[in-house]
């Protein structure tokens, strides 16, 4: 790993100390990974640690990536080009980009040159012809998918899990995958590793976490949840922010209800509903994402 590319990976693990649940018997803790860069936080550093390092080892001196107009991943890998002094270019769903938008102000501040397409070119992110067009273009940049998800994502995840206390279950939110298929990659077997699917219609991320871990396809001590989704991608109920709310004030734990939001909203109704066995051990991952909060508020969904 280069020295150019690193970060303090050192994070509290918050205890959530409520009477219900030493009632209930449960420990709950929460791994602050929001805090461990004020701008590359969460899964998004994670996952992006030994992909840098492979861009290095290619000899690319550029990154790009896809995302959409308030992703927090293309908001970390811009974060990432102005810290580490890389040229980063972003593919952004269009057709049009509001330039007052703050995640996109944001990148633009850190250097990020964005290339807005039309809806029908970004659903050819994933096509290896479009891909493959792409790299023509840009040949200097490595090429990174949306989320930041790909097997190289995958052990920076695993360090993650390694790092942690002694626990029962690991709980985090599913996006694309890679963090999952990663804390089950650097879990024991007697772990048991829960993802929380936080779009709709998201079983296929199963087959996406066995192509990325190995241990998933032998072993069965992982699951996603997918009915707590809470109407599908970014979208959320006033019941969900009013806990996220109520997180914030009673517990001093940030949460956005995009993804670590409605991770918890989860983890809180499983344990009301006995879900866990009493004496159970859990660490939910916060993987960051709270820069979506500015977004959310500039389009007035909170």
């Amino acid at each position: 790993m280069s020295a150019s590319f690193k970060i303090n990976e050192t994070t509290i693990t918050q205890t959530i100390d409520a009477l219900w649940l030493k009632n209930k018997g449960i420990e709950l803790k929460i791994k602050r990974d929001d805090l461990l860069h004020p701008l590359i936080n969460g899964n998004k550093w994670r996952k992006l640690k030994y992909n840098l390092a492979q861009m290095q080892t290619q000899n690319k001196t550029e990154l790009l990536t896809f995302g959409g107009a308030f992703s927090n991943h293309i908001h970390a890998c811009a974060a990432a080009g102005k810290l580490f002094n890389l040229t980063t270019h972003a593919v952004v769903r269009g057709p049009e980009l509001d330039q007052s938008n703050p995640t996109i102000q944001f990148v633009k501040q850190c250097g990020m040159q964005l290339h807005v397409v039309n809806r029908i070119e970004y659903r050819l992110r994933n096509d290896p012809h479009y891909l493959k067009d792409l790299q023509a273009r840009f040949p200097n940049a490595y090429i990174l998918p949306e989320g930041g998800t790909n097997y190289f994502a995958v052990p920076g995840c695993a360090e993650l899990a390694q790092s942690l206390p002694k626990h029962d279950y690991l709980v985090c939110p599913t996006g694309s995958g890679g963090t999952l298929a990663g804390l089950i990659e650097g879990s024991q077997v007697t772990t048991q590793v829960i993802g929380v699917a936080v779009l709709k219609q998201a079983k296929y991320l199963e087959e996406e976490v066995r192509k990325l871990s190995h241990k998933a396809n032998t072993q069965t001590n992982w699951q996603l949840l997918c009915d707590f989704h809470d109407g599908g991608y970014g979208k959320f109920t006033p019941a969900l922010w009013q806990f996220c709310q109520e997180m914030a004030k009673n517990h001093d734990l940030p949460l956005e209800p995009i993804y670590s939001g409605k991770m918890m909203y989860a983890l809180w109704q499983l344990i009301k509903q006995d879900y866990f066995p009493a004496g159970s051990k859990i660490i939910a991952i916060h993987t960051g994402g709270l820069q979506g909060l500015d977004g959310l508020k500039y389009r007035g969904l909170i």
